[in-house]
C-alpha cells in the first residue's frame, strides 16, 4: 500500500530479520575471531621488534644515513657487551658455586640416613 501504515505483520517480519541479522553478525564476529588468536609471546616479540626498527630509522634520520646510524648502534652494544661481560661472569660463578654447595648438602644429607 503506497502511503498507507504498515501492518502488524510487516512489523514483525522486519524485527525478526533484523535480530537474525544481528545474530548473524555477531556469530560471524565470533568465528572471525576464533580464526585469528594470536599467541601473547608472539605479539611481544613483534612489537619490540618493530619498535627497534623505528629507533633505527629515527637514529638514520637523525645521524643522515644508515651507515652512520649503524655505527653507533654497534659502538653502543660494544659497550653494553663490556660492561656485562664481568657481571655475566660472577653471576655464573655463583650459580655454579651455588650448585656445588647444594650438591654438597645433598650429599651430606643422604650419608646421614643411609
Amino acid at each position: 500500500m503506497i502511503g498507507g501504515r504498515v501492518d502488524k505483520d510487516q512489523r514483525a517480519s522486519d524485527a525478526l530479520d533484523k535480530a537474525d541479522l544481528r545474530e548473524a553478525y555477531e556469530r560471524g564476529r565470533r568465528d572471525e575471531r576464533a580464526g585469528r588468536r594470536r599467541h601473547p609471546l608472539l605479539m611481544t616479540v613483534t612489537f619490540l621488534l618493530a619498535l627497534v626498527g623505528v629507533v633505527l630509522l629515527a637514529m638514520a634520520a637523525v645521524q643522515g644515513s644508515f651507515m652512520r646510524a649503524g655505527g653507533v648502534v654497534d659502538r653502543q652494544l660494544n659497550v653494553a657487551a663490556d660492561r656485562a661481560q664481568p657481571a655475566v661472569n660472577e653471576a655464573a660463578s655463583t650459580a655454579g658455586q651455588s650448585l656445588r654447595d647444594a650438591g654438597a648438602a645433598a650429599r651430606a644429607r643422604a650419608d646421614k640416613v643411609g
